[in-house]
């Protein structure tokens, strides 16, 4: 084997005879490699560029995805403060007018608010009183989570750019119509430029934005987790043109740096090593950071021996050309699923008697790793220690993997009988689990295997996420949200669901439905619909969710959940039909229109091929547009999710077998202590300054445990600093809090009609500062079952309508004087 990285900062001699002979890791079992053996060098600055602190102007207004080009989520907002920040109020609310789960951060721009709303619709709204300025309609399959602003240096040009359908489209702010000189008559298709061919290409787009730099929009993406799924190449499109700028290979083409550590023809069919979550810019220097994921398949890389490189990596790249500068790998060879998603945060620190701007990067499996930001050397040392050897044929292990000497970890990394929790358990149910978990093995990198299940913790869905990080930048203050979630693997070579159009014709009519929920979708969703930690309930779904939204979503994928874009009309119809209970209908059945349905763009009227699509309904308001540029709510035929995945390229030498596993998940209950948590770092000292539960989970507060926060709370909430001492989080116990940023203690708690998914946002108008929050989903309290064996919890009831809530302090000037 190869050392996995380009340019490793070697600390003796013998480590640098050790690279260049390609020596195998194998012998370094046992032996702590101290310091940044494996932390990549990069080019160094020609330029003369200061080396003084660098900490970006906070903005009084919320103009991007996570608050800024460095996605610190930073606001140097004052009017509301620690003494007087118990008086906040709901200001105004709005609802969003439908059941849809949305993850959206509100960008404000000037007094006007942008939302997403109304059945996927983009709403202009006026951010002091929410009042509704125009409703862009019906943009079935846009990206959930933001989207992005950009203006002209004269400010004569303002766009909004999104995704949807894996294309990039652009609306103009002002009047929120199409931009159809952007791009092909209005659309960028996101399948081309990734250095694979498009008719191999099933999902890319992702739900997190991007982030706008100078005139461009720099995009990571979302291929899916399957074997043969794309490849992540990092990319950049000019925002006024639409056409791309540069690409990165993440998985390196022949010729390029990296290529080395895979096997010779990968580029050709691995997968992944994609950016699915969150971009920061350091806007003087003009460097992008890129967190990317595992390579396909997650668990499994008989296919792909070797390092992996650009895979689980943090990659500096130079934002206007996407030359490399530096990267660091914090997993080689990755078989545990832990992607890197969590924004990095810039923040400048006092280290070693000097001020240094840093990079601090939140991974899933529970390490805060920090790097100087130009030269990407760790600030403190990073050993590469042995892990063990997996049994698996094929597979090759790499020997050892980075740990972080400091800062201390922010989550759990392991499970044993001793931290099984004292709460709900049966004797019987802890019996049962005493005996799991002894037959089980445990560790960070323990690998998978066909004989036993194998622990990790924080799990595939625990640790830091998208939207669990945010700082105090000038001060080297960094806060992270996580959750401890143990997922259970177990490999098989029994490939997953099977694609509705495989299921045999002969089955009776009035039991497909039932035989393709069983074979497509029960793996997840469960076999009486009740959802998963990685899947949402299907009960009610029909009162939430409009067919076509579905069918959209069946058509191109969500998430984690993969695109079936063969689906025929008849399959999807008969699925439909079964979930939501409905008598089963014509295979060509489309639903009635509403009364003041207009037609969406790219519609077939009449169709009832794959690319069908009804009316959109027009929602009431001030409707500017429906639908999007013409042609842009078209699902188009790719490859999608296939059985076992797609075949190998013709002439590659690929594994005889492909194993599987699922995620694991559904047991968030049995560990005891926190289930989630925000831990606060002072990186100056990499010390951890205090950690707090997030949220309350009220049937473990009902049995005297206050302490635990909420299962399932962490992996997809957000906060806000403020730069007089507030941190400002969610929860999906249906509240909002504020904590004294200093000590963690909570000073106000607001409740929402609702739990919030997704990154509130704050900004200031006329002197009144606001927080707005997205709240749109079920709450994860107050009900659970043992129903089935393991102990789960459902969504609690919703105590309101789904609704973006804005706080603020009364206007009155007694609040001048409660500060």
């Amino acid at each position: 084997m190869m050392s996995p990285d380009l340019a490793p900062s070697v600390s003796s001699p013998a480590a640098r005879r050790w690279i260049a002979r390609h020596v195998s890791l194998v012998a370094c079992t046992g032996v702590a490699v101290v310091g940044t053996l494996l932390a990549q060098t990069p080019e160094r600055r020609t330029d003369g560029a200061s080396r003084r602190s660098t900490v970006a102007k906070a903005s009084s207004q919320w103009e991007d995805y996570g608050g800024g080009p460095d996605s610190s989520k930073f606001v140097d907002l004052t009017q509301i403060t620690p003494k007087n920040v118990a008086g906040l109020k709901v200001a105004w609310s709005y609802p969003v007018g439908d059941n849809n789960v949305y993850q959206f951060n509100p960008i404000v721009v000037g007094t006007t608010m942008y939302v997403l709303a109304k059945n996927q619709s983009l709403v202009a709204l006026d951010a002091t009183t929410g009042k509704e300025l125009w409703i862009h309609a019906g943009l079935r399959g846009i990206a959930r989570r933001g989207i992005n602003y950009w203006q002209s240096p004269d400010g004569r040009d303002r766009r909004l750019i999104f995704q949807i359908n894996n294309n990039l489209q652009a609306i103009d702010a002002a009047t929120g119509k199409s931009i159809l000189t952007f791009g092909t008559n209005g659309i960028v298709d996101l399948r081309e430029g990734i250095g694979r061919d498009t008719a191999l290409v099933g999902r890319v787009q992702s739900g997190t934005p991007g982030k706008i730099f100078e005139n461009l929009l720099l995009l990571g993406s979302a291929p899916g987790e399957g074997y043969l799924s794309a490849p992540g190449t990092l990319r950049a499109y000019d925002v006024v043109s639409g056409k791309l700028v540069w690409a990165f290979h993440t998985v390196p083409h022949p010729g390029e740096e990296g290529y080395e550590t895979w096997p010779k023809d990968a580029w050709k069919y691995v997968g992944g090593a994609n950016t699915w979550g969150e971009i920061s810019v350091d806007a003087r220097r003009g460097i992008a950071y890129f967190p990317t994921g595992s390579p396909t398949y997650d668990y499994y890389g008989a296919d792909r021996i070797g390092g992996n490189l650009y895979a689980n990596c943090l990659i500096a790249l130079d934002a206007r050309t996407g030359k490399r500068r530096w990267h660091f790998q914090v997993v080689h060879h990755d078989l545990w699923d832990y992607d890197l998603t969590a924004a990095p945060q810039l923040i400048t620190v006092t280290h070693g008697g000097k001020r240094i701007d840093a990079v601090a990067q939140a991974a899933k499996h529970g390490f805060l790793f920090v790097f100087d930001r130009e030269t990407g050397r760790p600030l403190w040392p990073i050993e590469e220690r042995a892990i063990p050897t997996s049994t698996i044929p094929g597979e090759q292990t790499w020997p050892t993997q980075p740990f972080p000497t400091k800062p201390a970890p922010f989550t759990r990394q392991q499970m044993t009988v001793d931290d099984l929790t004292p709460l709900f358990l049966t004797d019987a149910e802890r019996a049962s689990w005493v005996e799991r978990l002894k037959k089980a093995k445990n560790g960070l990198f323990a690998p998978l295997s066909t004989e036993h299940e194998t622990i990790a913790v924080p799990g595939a869905v625990g640790g830091a996420n998208w939207g669990n990080t945010a700082a105090y930048p000038a001060k080297g203050l960094v806060y992270v949200i996580s959750q401890d979630f143990p997922s259970f693997y177990k490999l098989s070579e029994t490939p997953p669901n099977l694609t509705p159009g495989a299921i045999a014709r002969n089955v009776p009519v009035d039991q497909r439905g039932r035989a393709f929920y069983a074979t497509s979708c029960q793996a997840c969703h469960g076999p009486d619909r009740a959802g998963s930690p990685t899947a949402p309930t299907l009960l009610g779904i029909g009162a939430r969710v409009k067919y076509e939204d579905f069918r959209q979503v069946v058509l191109v994928g969500r998430g984690h959940m993969p695109a079936f874009p063969s689906t025929d009309d008849e399959a999807m119809r008969a699925m439909w039909n079964f979930i939501t209970d409905v008598p089963a209908a014509s295979p060509n059945a489309t639903p009635a229109a509403s009364p003041n349905a207009a037609p969406a763009a790219g519609a077939l009227p009449g169709a009832a091929g794959p690319n069908a699509t009804a009316p959109a309904p027009v929602p009431d308001g001030p409707v500017v547009a429906t639908g999007g540029a013409p042609g842009g709510l078209e699902v188009r035929p790719g490859p999608g999710f296939r059985p076992g995945g797609a075949p190998y390229p013709e002439g590659v030498d690929a594994p005889k077998a492909r194993y599987y596993t699922g995620y694991g998940l559904g047991f968030p209950y049995i560990m005891k202590g926190r289930w989630s948590q925000i831990t606060a770092y002072d990186l100056n000292t990499g010390a951890i300054k205090w950690q707090r539960p997030l949220g309350v989970d009220q049937m473990a507060a009902g049995l005297g445990a206050t302490d635990t926060g909420v299962p399932r709370g962490g992996q997809r909430m957000g906060m806000v600093v403020t730069s007089n001492g507030l941190l400002f989080a969610t929860a999906k116990d249906g509240r909002v809090r504020a904590y004294d940023a200093e000590t963690g203690n909570v000073l106000w708690t607001g409740n929402l009609p609702r739990g919030s998914e997704g990154i509130p946002a704050m900004y200031e108008i006329n002197g009144r500062q606001y927080l707005v929050v997205c709240a749109t989903t079920g709450l994860t309290w107050g009900k659970g079952s043992r129903e089935g064996g393991p102990w789960t919890q459902a969504d609690g009831e919703p105590q309101g309508p789904s609704a973006y809530v804005v706080f603020a302090l009364p206007e009155r000037p007694a609040a001048a004087s409660a500060q």
